[in-house]
């Protein structure tokens, strides 16, 4: 083997091993280890949620945005970009989830991430009637801010409870927006309680 041929058969055997492992078949294990991306809701018991997430950034319109803000506040966080067909599908779901549930206890904040231009992502939210904020993430800075919980792919859908601590994680689309208003009542209704 010639010393300029080395690198690209270990770049190619790299690729077979990678290819190899995506073919394979993992099982969810229920504890967040892994969770596959089926729209699965995980809820997380309030003694077991950990520490309240702590970011912020800039809005696809170039506004701040620091999600301790809304402490006090059930907050869905979605994750998402322009070129995800999944995200397309949902992103009705959540502007009908988030006129049904109000306002007044309840915010909803997108996070866009790989749209290569702000101007993408905003023009898809107003495409699709989206009035509630969404940070600019291109590198998905945020996500690796969310420790354990951090999305691998989008769609993913966060709920946070007042205090700002994970309450549930859905990994993959929003199975519906029952699914979705229901998981955010149940938070609501913990935290008053």
């Amino acid at each position: 083997m010639t010393r300029s041929t080395r690198p690209v058969r270990a770049l190619l055997l790299v690729g077979l091993v990678l290819l190899a492992s995506a073919c394979s078949k993992i099982e969810g294990t229920g504890d967040l280890n892994f969770v596959k991306g089926d729209g699965q809701v995980v809820e997380v018991a309030q003694g077991d949620r950990e520490k309240p997430l702590d970011f912020g950034g800039t809005t696809v319109q170039g506004e701040p945005l620091d999600i301790t803000d809304l402490r006090g506040k059930v907050v869905v966080l979605n994750v998402w970009w322009s070129g995800c067909g999944p995200c397309r599908a949902e992103m009705p779901m959540l502007v009908e989830a988030e006129k049904e549930l109000g306002k007044d206890q309840v915010s909803f904040v997108g996070i866009n991430i790989r749209d290569l231009a702000p101007e993408t992502a905003e023009a898809f939210e107003r495409d699709r009637g989206v009035d509630y904020p969404s940070l600019y993430d291109p590198g998905s800075e945020t996500l690796l801010k969310m420790g354990r919980y951090a999305p691998y792919a989008p769609p993913a859908t966060l709920v946070l409870d007042r205090e700002g601590r994970v309450a549930a994680l859905i990994n993959g689309p929003i199975p519906s927006k029952g699914t979705l208003t229901t998981v955010v009542e149940d938070t609501l209704a913990e935290s008053d309680g």
